[in-house]
Parts: C-alpha cells; structure tokens; sequence
C-alpha cells in the first residue's frame, strides 16, 4: 500500500492515503480458530444472514399452504328434492366458488366420505418435512453444505411447479411430498450454514431471529390467497419465487468451518481470505493460524461418542429427554394444528390467517427478549400456559361470536411462536455435547410426529367443533408440567460428557446473568 506527502494549510506535511489503503479492524482472538479470523459478527455475515434468510419465506409458504389449497368450501346438492349432499340420492356436488375457484376439494371431491383426504395430504407434507430434514442433514454432513443447500432449494423449484400441473390426487400428495422433503432440507442446511459462520456473541439472537422470515411467508400466504383464487396458479405464485435461488449458485460459499474440520484446509483459507476482506479484517495470519489450528485439531485425542440410547441410559438425562421431545412435540403440534384450524372457523379467512400468522412475528421477538431476561425455563413454561389459556378458553368459548373464537385460537398461535423459537435454543443447550445432535435430532423427529398429527386432530373438529382446542389445550399443559423437570440453562456452561449431561442442573450455578 502506497502514500504520498501532501502540504497541510498550516505548511506542514502529512501523509495522504491512496485508494488502494483501507482501514483494517483488528479481530478479538478467541479459541475458535474460524472466527478469530472474520469476527463474531460484521458486515459480510451480516449479508449472508439477510441471503440465507430468503430461502426461509418459502419454508412458511410451503409448510402451511395447505391453509388456502384445500380452503374450507360450502357443499350443496343440485339434484332436485335432495338436501343432503352426502347422501346417495345426491348426484349433483355444487361448490359455492364465490370465496375461491378452485381448491385440491373441489378439484377432486374430496366431500363427504373422502372429507379426510385432505387432511391426509398435509400429514403427507409433514412427514416429507421430517425425512427431508434428516437425510439432507447427513448429505451435508457427508458432501457439504453448499451442495445440500443448494439441492433442495432447486428441489424445491422444480417440485413445486410439478404439484401445479397434479392430474390426480394421488400425483398430488407425492408431488406435495417431494416439496416438503425439500423444505426440510432447507429448513436443516441454512440453519447450519448460518450458524457455522456466526461467532457465540450473536449466534443466540440470530438463531432466534431466524424464524421470522418463516413467520413472513406463513403471513404472507393470506395475502397471495386473496388475490389469486385459484389453487394450481397460488401454488405457482409461492413456488416461483425460488428463481431467485439462482444467485445462490454465485454468493453462497462452503461453509469454512466444514472445510477445515474435514481437512480441506486450502479451500477453506481461500473462502476465509474473502470473508475477512469483506469485514476489513487483517489477512496475513489467516494461513499460518488455520494450519496450526488444524494440526492441533488433528493431534487432539478423539472424545468418547455417544449415540441415541444414551440419552436414556441415565435416569436424570432421561427425564430431560423426555420432557424436551415432549416440548417439541407440542409446539409442532399447537403451531401447525392451530393454523389450520383457524381457517375453519368461518369469517374472513384471509383476515383471521393474516392477523394469526402476523401476530407470530412478535411474538419471535418477544421470545428474544424473554429468554435473555426470564431463561429459558420460564419462557418456555410461559409460552405454553398461554397456548393452553387461548386454546382451553375456545373449548368453553366453541359456540360463540366467530371473532371470539378468532381471538382464542390466535393466542394459542401466538404462544406457539414464542416456543417455537425457545426450543432450537434450550434444546441445543440441554444435551451433552458427544450426544447434542442425537439429541437434538430426536426431538425434531417427535416434533414432526406432532405437525403429522396436527391435520388429523383438526379433522376431530367435524365431530364437535370444541374437540380439537381441547386436545391442543391438554398437550399444552403436559409441556408446562414437563418443562418443571428441564433445567435452566441460561449462563451456564455447556455440559460436555454423558456424566455432565447426568449431574447438569442438579448442583451447578449460573456463571453469569
């Protein structure tokens, strides 16, 4: 880098820097060898957040845009002295079409005895969620994140336009399937990408935070169903939005981190060098410091692994097992169930989905502040009481005024989007770290288990509309109960071992608030 002389007014020289000199900001060393060089969190992260986080508008609108596909539609029979629809002197179905066009219901009758069709597409999508989820994961722990990251957002593309051209309703739920197990992969490799390049300073905010787009999408779909009516071109609108991803393929890089802990040193260094570049962070030691860092992470002795049965193996770690999975079950269950439930309620259901699914967006917020304040236990213990409030008020509630009803079921929604977010971190928290992603893992697999089910409990609602918040109501207050036997993690050291996640809880104290 060059300078030149230049006379100062008073007469005096100085020193003049060229355009090629910028200002370097020092990076706080930190025994995390990747962020010690590009920082916790500076601008080009910053940017790779803000990139990522499109992907997660798509992830609402797929997950929960069965709400508007398969729209609640008034049946009649048109055959001449004929008042039940149902019943097998009707030969003419007439759909009332004045709210939506077409939907999955009336395109392929899906009334009376085949009513539970429907709901079964959607316990389908859930289901391709979960799978997706797990075998994307082990794709990019295997091959990368970029290419696992990068196949399920094009995946989602293309399957996603296939499902607009469904001949049938069978060719619809595979389709439906194939988006969802895309989506789970998404959902899966962002929130890793994301996290492998953020430092612990704004790794917790950020890990909140990341739920807000999904949030936005689930919101926004009331306002693509007001104004397309018509089911294949909405399902064409929330699909085609993924062209974007295009530009994936040129701004989202391997994850650096991956890179140096499966020994591909150089590649990383050079993904490094650019990222610190963007952050005005020095470049001169990235080399020396990263090949030392890995030849210690080589030379250091291989820790003791633990697998899925030793969560179980110990009585305490057992009982905290338990009662996360069953947190999770639930909030999956109450978040995805609620939000379609609402849509039965009558009314507008583009209002009543709009102001439910908005509502959701500060409540993430919320759970930022909640959590930092209050811990995670008493968030959590919160957050499920008042979805248990909303929803057992609707079972007392069921035959009054629908904006009543509206109101019940949006507070247990509202609830459900401060868990939801507490989950990932408290659980991430909880479990030792030789079995973290075991533990983990099994949680997200009841919580799917829970968003399975969640189509099919709403369904319990053509028997009596008070059954469905009941069930919704008991689960929430099985998670309150449950959450009494977590303990707080806040300010506390991550336990290690199987022996610290066994004794984590019983005697420690916080470090700091």
């Amino acid at each position: 880098m060059k300078s030149t002389m230049v006379d100062r007014p008073d007469g005096k020289k100085t020193k003049e820097r060229t355009p090629k000199e910028e200002k370097l900001y020092p990076v706080e060393k930190t025994a995390d060898p990747i962020i010690s060089q590009i920082g916790d969190f500076r601008r080009y992260q910053l940017f790779f957040c803000a990139l990522i986080f499109l992907s997660k508008f798509g992830t609402g609108w797929h997950t929960l845009g069965h709400i508007f596909l398969a729209a609640p539609t008034e049946l009649s029979c048109g055959t001449e002295n004929v008042t039940d629809a149902c019943s097998d002197e009707c030969n003419d179905l007439v759909f009332d079409t004045s709210v939506f066009h077409s939907t999955i219901i009336t395109e392929w009758n899906l009334t009376c005895k085949n009513k539970s069709l429907a709901s079964l597409s959607q316990s389908i999508v859930m289901l391709g969620v979960m799978f997706g989820s797990m075998l994307f994961g082990m794709i990019a722990d295997r091959f990368g994140r970029r290419p696992a990251f990068l196949g399920c957002c094009y995946m989602q593309l293309i399957t996603g336009l296939v499902v607009c051209v469904s001949p049938t309703y069978w060719f619809y739920c595979i389709a439906r399937f194939l988006v969802a197990f895309a989506t789970g992969g998404t959902m899966t490799t962002s929130f890793v990408l994301i996290m492998e390049i953020i430092g612990p300073k704004k790794r917790e905010l950020v890990a909140v935070l990341y739920q807000i787009p999904f949030n936005i999408g689930h919101a926004s779909l009331a306002v693509f169903a007001y104004f397309i009516r018509t089911w294949r071109w909405f399902q064409f609108s929330i699909t085609i939005f993924s062209v974007v991803f295009i530009v994936y393929l040129c701004l989202v890089p391997e994850s650096p981190r991956w890179l140096f802990t499966t020994g591909r040193v150089d590649e990383s260094i050079q993904i490094l060098e650019k990222i610190a570049k963007h952050n005005r962070a020095p470049r001169e030691n990235i080399r020396p410091e990263i090949e030392a860092g890995y030849r210690a992470l080589s030379a250091r002795q291989p820790a003791k692994k633990g697998n899925l049965l030793d969560l179980f193996k110990t009585p305490y770690l057992r009982v905290k097992t338990i009662c996360m999975a069953n947190n999770w079950l639930v909030v999956c269950m109450v978040y995805y169930g609620t939000a379609q439930y609402i849509s039965k309620l009558g009314g507008d259901i583009f209002l009543n989905n709009l102001i439910a699914a908005g509502l959701g967006i500060p409540g993430t917020c919320l759970c930022v502040v909640l959590t930092k304040w209050l811990g995670r236990k008493i968030t959590l213990m919160l957050s499920n009481s008042i979805s248990a409030v909303g929803l057992i008020l609707l079972v007392f509630l069921s035959e009054s005024s629908m904006w009543v009803q509206v109101a019940c079921a949006t507070l247990g929604l509202f609830g459900a989007s401060i868990t939801f977010p507490n989950v990932y971190l408290y659980g991430g928290e909880l479990f030792p770290t030789v079995v973290r992603s075991n533990g983990v893992g099994l949680c997200s697999m009841v919580g799917r288990i829970g968003s399975i089910t969640a189509p099919l409990i709403c369904d319990l609602a053509n028997i009596k509309p008070w059954i469905t918040p009941l069930v919704f109501g008991i689960f929430s207050v099985l998670a309150v109960i449950g959450t009494i036997f977590i303990p707080e993690t806040r300010g506390m050291p991550l336990p290690e071992t199987l022996e610290d996640g066994e004794t984590f809880g019983r005697k420690q104290k916080p470090q700091q608030n």
